[in-house]
């Protein structure tokens, strides 16, 4: 098996909680909804085109924070609709501001100190044996570092780019057993953990933990109507977490470290 991973960085993130009606409440890290469409972004596929060649029964994705991160609400000045008007007969609509502004709370993710820092996350992804031919389409294009689309942190207008991308050989890769605690760097399935354990001179890492329930996988092209979830917990900051699992999980080799991952898809 390889793995291939990157990072991606912005200023500002925005992942909306589908289930949100009035308010737009953000998830912390990019479900892996979204990182199909960072993924197909890359790879300049049509919208609504690529759930199936994406699904986490061909590529399994990996996610981990590398930037501490908070969340803030904030008020959009946005246009008060209420009426389209007709463009045709009289120069005023709803669209030119005619019916006044409304202001709307919006959740943004954000770095602890947004004037200097950056939010970062590393991606990863690999095949299952059914997703061989997707993910060397994926290497080929990824390796050439030329997106063909832009990249966006959820919306549009939160741009971001990707570096640091690398191919991880098969070599570098170890399965590690679960036989005791281990400091884990991604985000884990909640199901896979067995255990977790707090250090007394560890305490300021555990205060930064999350669990959230998200969306997995569409059931169709073309069909946004969600057939799975994961539920993960994560560490909202670089830190790792001391967690004991249920199952196996991999021992990756990076350019400059070595770090402990467990993919999302489990």
């Amino acid at each position: 098996m390889e793995i291939l991973c990157f990072k991606i960085r912005g200023k500002l993130a925005h992942f909306r909680k589908y289930y949100a009606n009035n308010t737009a409440f953000s998830f912390t890290i990019p479900p892996r909804t979204s990182l199909m469409g960072i993924t197909a972004a890359v790879m300049g596929w049509n919208k609504d085109s690529y759930y199936e060649d994406l699904a986490s029964e061909k590529i399994r994705f990996g996610i981990r924070v590398l930037s501490p991160l908070k969340k803030g609400f904030h008020r959009l000045n946005l246009l008060s609709i209420k009426a389209i008007g007709d463009m045709a007969k009289k120069w005023t609509s709803d669209f030119r501001g005619e019916g006044g502004r409304i202001q709307t709370p919006f959740e943004i993710v954000s770095c602890w100190d947004i004037r200097n820092g950056d939010v970062v996350y590393q991606v990863f992804l690999a095949p299952t044996e059914s997703g061989d031919e997707i993910f060397k389409l994926l290497k080929e294009q990824f390796l050439k570092r030329k997106p063909v689309f832009g990249i966006s942190l959820g919306t549009a207008n939160f741009i971001s780019s990707i570096s640091d991308i690398e191919l991880v050989e098969e070599d570098k890769i170890i399965v590690k057993p679960t036989n005791d605690y281990v400091l884990m760097n991604t985000a884990v399935p909640t199901k896979l953990i067995e255990d977790l354990k707090f250090d007394k001179e560890e305490y300021a890492n555990y205060n930064f933990v999350e669990e959230d329930m998200m969306p997995g996988d569409f059931i169709e092209n073309g069909n946004r109507e969600v057939r799975k979830m994961n539920q993960l917990f994560f560490s909202i900051t670089c830190n790792p977490i001391r967690i004991k699992l249920k199952s196996p999980y991999y021992e990756v080799s990076l350019k400059n470290e070595i770090i402990n991952l467990q993919f999302m898809d489990a």
